[in-house]
């Protein structure tokens, strides 16, 4: 598709243990085009913040990635580590969780945009670069006054409106957000959320939101991909999956939101699978309170379910099952699964 910036196709990343290699994204596909949000959703170690840093580059020593990662017509995944350095900031950004320990506390808030800008565009003057910096600050509600004071003088909020104007002084094409609004309250959060629509709007930048809040992801976003151990189970419309899920995982993250209407809290038994050894065939299988005999069996196939939809699910795909497998597994079966 013409409007797609970045396009993910077949993305395994690994990390490297004394137990074996940890399968953290295991085979994702991913597309983002100009201007969208798309939301990537799941529980603490599915996968999703290894999936944001292995799109731009950012994995650590004694991991290793495969795949497709397009962006402007190259593979991200072979190019030099030069090239993808010069690609990181003015076409690809990243805003990083805890702005405490991202932003250097010696430094003054000046002089991290004197880096960045210097680094990337290095014959840019000091006037331009503070002319540039405060430009982008005003956009996320910090006065010029605060331009020369120090990470810690500002509250958690604010420093994390810097860290989102660090990524933006340079208008990236595509940008990263991991969990921005952690640890926030809901009027800064929503102050946050604000400033990621103005941005789309504005400069019809690609966003990859990865949060826990499905609410964000109802309010913000226009697609949403639904992780569960370093896979992608459902993919659509925002509204459409929020709203009416598809996928067992999807409908059981939405039973475990809380809202005005919640009397009861519910939760998903068990735990996320071990990834140096996962679940055989569908990951989800020991804890889903619909799995099927062929759930344990088969690997599940990625089915369109219509309205623009996938979901990675035999319940998607009833007509394909085997006579016989479309039983409901034994809560024994389960339990032994699981232990397996």
């Amino acid at each position: 598709m013409s409007d797609v910036v970045l396009s993910v196709r077949g993305l395994r990343i690994w990390y490297g243990t004394n137990r074996g290699a940890v399968r953290a994204v295991d085979g994702v596909n991913l597309d983002l085009k100009a201007g969208e949000t798309v939301g990537l959703v799941g529980e603490s170690g599915c996968g999703k913040s290894t999936l944001g840093r292995g799109v731009l580059g950012l994995l650590p020593e004694g991991s290793s990635a495969v795949g497709e990662v397009n962006f402007g017509g190259r593979n991200l995944l072979t190019i030099s580590n030069r090239e993808l350095r010069k690609l990181r900031g003015p076409s690809l950004g990243m805003i990083f969780q805890e702005p405490m320990t991202r932003l250097n506390p010696l430094l003054k808030i000046s002089g991290h945009f004197e880096e960045v800008l210097k680094i990337h565009e290095p014959s840019i003057g000091k006037k331009e670069t503070r002319r540039r910096a405060l430009e982008a600050l005003r956009g996320m509600g910090i006065p010029p006054t605060r331009y020369d004071q120090y990470p810690h003088e500002f509250s958690g909020g604010m420093r994390q409106r810097i860290m989102i104007a660090l990524a933006l002084v340079l208008r990236p094409a595509v940008v990263v957000a991991d969990e921005p609004t952690t640890a926030l309250d809901v009027l800064v959060e929503a102050q946050i959320i604000r400033i990621l629509a103005d941005l789309r709007a504005n400069f019809d930048t690609a966003l990859l939101l990865i949060t826990h809040n499905l609410g964000i992801v109802a309010e913000a976003c226009d697609r949403v991909a639904v992780m569960y151990a370093g896979r992608v189970v459902e993919n659509g419309p925002a509204f459409d999956v929020t709203s009416n899920p598809v996928h067992p995982y999807s409908r059981e993250l939405l039973k475990s939101t809380i809202s005005l209407s919640t009397t009861a809290l519910h939760s998903i038994p068990g735990a996320p699978p071990d990834l140096v050894s996962p679940p055989p065939a569908c990951r989800f299988h020991p804890r889903c309170p619909d799995a099927m005999k062929i759930c344990a069996a088969q690997w599940p196939p990625n089915v369109d379910v219509g309205g623009d939809r996938r979901s990675e699910c035999w319940e998607s795909a009833r007509g394909d099952i085997p006579t016989g497998q479309d039983a409901p597994l034994e809560r024994e079966a389960l339990a032994t699964s699981e232990e397996a």
